[in-house]
């Protein structure tokens, strides 16, 4: 078995501007487990525990499903937490782009046949930054944060392939490589 997600990559200039606000950042929200900067990517579905044997059948049903559909920018804008700023536990930066939402409903329905249940939750497009540890809360600080980041502009990345993940959760943090790449179609313009 291995742990597996379905992901796209943002662009390098992006996830640097986003890592320099974590730096900036780290001093003033306590008790966050910060994720690293190499790990950065936009999660379309996550597939939990599978069987090796199905990579190629998902590396198929999502090369039917994504050839076809056009590449997609993403901007990166703002931060946010959940569930809400009183309880958080995920600190994220937003995501947007006209095609993140047909995209991963395309990736839904495409591995239903293989017996993928849809996400039962509106897809919410964002970018982990960091986790709080159990116990810990975050106060006015974060109230004060969220508020002066609300509107920052991180950056633009075009999505131009979907990655199939293998996740291998180490002590250190987690370890992703890719076991199957499907590029977008590249038509000239963004969807």
């Amino acid at each position: 078995m291995i742990r597996a997600f379905i992901a796209v990559d943002l662009a390098p200039a992006t996830i640097a501007n986003i890592a320099t606000a974590i730096e900036q950042l780290r001093p003033r929200i306590g008790g966050i487990r910060w994720v690293v900067p190499n790990n950065f990517h936009l999660t379309l579905k996550f597939l939990g525990d599978i069987d090796e044997g199905k990579v190629e059948p998902i590396g198929a049903a999502l090369g039917d499903a994504l050839r076809p559909f056009p590449r997609c920018t993403i901007n990166a804008k703002g931060l946010g937490v959940f569930p809400n700023s009183k309880r958080p536990r995920v600190l994220w930066v937003g995501l947007e782009g006209p095609g993140l939402i047909p995209l991963t409903a395309r990736v839904e329905s495409a591995l239903v046949p293989l017996g993928f249940a849809p996400d039962e939750r509106a897809f919410t497009p964002h970018l982990t930054i960091g986790r709080w540890r159990q116990g810990d809360r975050a106060g006015k600080t974060l109230e004060h944060e969220l508020q002066r980041w609300s509107n920052y502009e991180f950056g633009i990345s075009q999505a131009d392939e979907v990655i199939l993940f293998q996740s291998v959760l180490k002590p250190s943090g987690a370890i992703y490589s890719r076991l199957k790449v499907i590029a977008l179609k590249h038509d000239g313009q963004g969807a």
